[in-house]
């Protein structure tokens, strides 16, 4: 039997609750492996823009998009696939609330490269600044946030 050490007490407040954001910031490499700095092509950059880019072609291959555009200028990444969007009812939590999406089934993605429902909300929550506009007759609604919030 273990010696009892008692150098750091394991009781009700040792229990914690994390909202999304904080577990994915906390646990990063869970989401999209190790940070880096973007100098490696194995960075986390880089596992959230193909978050992003799988998305995009989703809507392509099941013949919703017919071009997907990519640019970045000043550190920032815009990504624009031309698809369906997501349903402006459910954007909020489609990119803030973890295991939310529509690929859990065949009804809606008969292809998909992303299935589990963290991608956007990893990509949310690891941005200085994230934005999901809506193209269309849904200009008014621009839901976007900065780290998450």
């Amino acid at each position: 039997m273990a010696e009892k050490n008692n150098l750091f007490e394991y009781n009700d407040d040792s229990v914690r609750t994390l909202d999304w954001k904080e577990h994915i910031r906390l646990r990063p490499g869970m989401y999209i492996g190790k940070l880096g700095d973007g100098s490696s092509p194995d960075d986390g950059i880089y596992v959230l823009l193909k978050e992003v880019i799988d998305n995009c072609i989703d809507e392509y291959t099941m013949g919703y998009g017919k071009q997907v555009d990519i640019a970045i200028e000043n550190k920032m990444v815009t990504i624009r696939d031309y698809g369906r969007g997501i349903p402006l009812g459910k954007v909020v939590d489609v990119v803030s609330k973890i295991n939310t999406g529509a690929k859990y089934d065949s009804k809606a993605f008969q292809k998909s490269v992303g299935l589990n429902g963290v991608g956007t909300k990893a990509v949310n929550a690891l941005s200085k600044y994230f934005r999901s506009p809506p193209f269309g007759k849904a200009r008014r609604r621009r839901p976007s946030s900065r780290r998450g919030s």
